[in-house]
């Protein structure tokens, strides 16, 4: 275990949490307001980004817990790929946003773009910490496999 790749790389947990769900607060966001060009209208694209900003504490506080288990099963599980991330932050988005007490029988209304928030959440959070995910937990010692070797008996 190397201490020093431990605090970078909890600094970049950090700071990929934070940059996934003001990501994923500005994806929603955006949604409801569309701005054009920012020279256009400038004012909406100011509203925009302050309930993106707004948005993304509601889901930052909403969604830390499961994130980081997420996060703690990544690291020690060393699961770097660009498939885990996106599809955990997609599963941690749909279940926050399927578990309410005001759903009906069905999906309700918006699922996808929950959905879509949590796949831009997992992707930006992977582009800055998750692919280095268990890396300094050290070299990762392998089985032999090779077949005309006595050791693997």
């Amino acid at each position: 275990m190397n201490g020093t790749q431990f605090v970078w790389q909890l600094l970049k947990i950090v700071c990929g949490f934070v940059l996934a769900v003001v990501a994923s607060g500005v994806f929603l966001s955006w949604g409801l307001f569309r701005p054009g060009h920012p020279d256009s209208d400038p004012v909406a694209m100011a509203a925009m980004i302050g309930t993106g900003l707004v948005t993304a504490s509601v889901i930052g506080a909403v969604a830390l817990v499961p994130a980081g288990c997420a996060v703690v099963l990544s690291e020690l599980g060393r699961q770097s790929s660009v498939i885990f991330h996106v599809a955990a932050g997609g599963l941690i988005a749909f279940l926050l946003w399927t578990l309410d007490e005001t759903a009906g029988e069905g999906l309700r209304p918006g699922s996808p773009v929950a959905l879509a928030a949590g796949f831009i959440a997992g992707a930006v959070y992977w582009g800055v910490a998750g692919r280095t995910a268990g890396r300094w937990l050290g070299v990762r010692l392998h089985q032999n496999t090779d077949p005309n070797s006595d050791s693997g008996l």
